[in-house]
């Protein structure tokens, strides 16, 4: 509000007729000054050069008065108040990323070295990594439900059938992995009777949602490992993925304006999901030329651009199941990362996205 709206000066130096200005000192009490709201400073009296040399000089009386009433209180129990300065701005402040990025990428190079050596050493160690991973979301999931929701999924029939499942995929095809989906369903819905009824119907759809969401989407890790390249088309699926995630976070965090969807991720931003596209279109281009037998650059667009769909959805979903929860991240078992669950999210739904274009592109073998 301006000055212009508290009632300002009719001049400078003015001060009313000599009878007002021979007033007592003290609180004033005018109709106007009963309608202020706040204090309002006032300016002392100050000779200036547009006064009128032949007004008549004020008396004493006149001075002390106008003198006590610029000292005392505007009203009953308040004093004046001095204006307030106008604080400088302060400079704009530089972006920080929300997590320590020191942990982060070092917890990022120690995974990353133990899925290289598995991956490229012995397989059946690779399929341990996998298993060990799916075993820990499936805790982590199942232990928020608990915690925030009150929903208990059985965590044992969902751990042995999630092991089961990916163990399956890798020597059975995909016909052992949806085997092994249907008898965990089952033990879910079994070892859930053993308990009170109540509750029993959002249990077991918990429990049957964790088994798909977690060991069964991660199958098709293994079943990319299948194939006789399946070591580089398992490096495929994750060097794009990685990829996209980080064009998305550098491009989104430099120049991230518009909102991708607020409502459900606020960090995210369209400027970054161009990003994350960008990088995984270039990245699969090179991955499919180099490193994929019978792959062509062009294939390998169209899979960065999928992948960084699908990534962007898994991340989505995932954010949204936590928004729903109320939690931030999932576990606290990677410093810099969160838990497990945090690092899945865009790999799970990434897995059969990757395995069924590259069985078009270049086939299963």
């Amino acid at each position: 509000m301006n000055d212009s709206s508290w009632g300002a000066p009719q001049g400078a130096g003015y001060w009313g007729t000599p009878e007002m200005r021979a007033a007592p000192a003290g609180p004033a009490h005018d109709v106007h000054g009963a309608q202020q709201t706040r204090p309002m400073p006032i300016v002392p009296d100050v000779p200036d050069a547009g006064r009128d040399a032949d007004a008549e000089p004020q008396s004493r009386d006149d001075r002390d008065g106008d003198a006590a009433r610029i000292s005392g209180p505007l009203f009953r129990d308040e004093m004046p108040q001095e204006p307030m300065s106008t604080p400088p701005p302060s400079p704009p402040q530089k972006k920080r990323a929300g997590r320590d990025l020191r942990a982060a990428i070092g917890v990022g190079v120690g995974l990353g070295a133990v899925i290289g050596v598995s991956l490229f050493i012995v397989k059946a160690v690779f399929i341990g990594v996998i298993v060990i991973a799916v075993v820990v979301g499936l805790w982590e999931l199942t232990s928020r439900l608990q915690e925030r929701k009150g929903i208990k999924a059985p965590l044992i029939p969902l751990a042995v059938g999630g092991a089961a499942m990916v163990v399956a995929g890798y020597a059975r095809g995909p016909e052992g992995a949806w085997v092994a989906m249907a008898l965990t369903a089952l033990a879910v819905l079994v070892w859930r009777m053993t308990e009170p009824p109540e509750g029993y119907l959002k249990d077991v759809t918990a429990g049957v949602f964790a088994a798909f969401y977690v060991p069964f989407l991660a199958t098709f890790v293994a079943l990319l490992l299948t194939a006789d390249d399946g070591s580089w088309r398992v490096l495929t699926f994750l060097v794009l993925t990685v990829v996209s995630d980080t064009g998305a976070y550098a491009v989104g965090w430099r120049f991230g304006k518009h909102k991708l969807a607020p409502r459900i991720s606020p960090g995210k931003t369209r400027e970054g999901l161009l990003g994350a596209v960008a990088f995984a279109m270039v990245a699969g281009a090179l991955c499919m030329e180099f490193l994929i037998d019978g792959g062509a650059w062009w294939q390998g667009l169209l899979l960065g651009l999928a992948v960084a769909a699908s990534a962007t959805l898994g991340d989505l979903g995932e954010s949204m199941i936590k928004r729903d929860l109320g939690i931030k991240d999932m576990g606290a078992l990677l410093p810099g990362h969160g838990g497990i669950m945090d690092r899945l999210d865009s790999l799970l739904p990434t897995a059969p996205v990757v395995w069924l274009l590259l069985v078009l592109f270049v086939g299963s073998g």
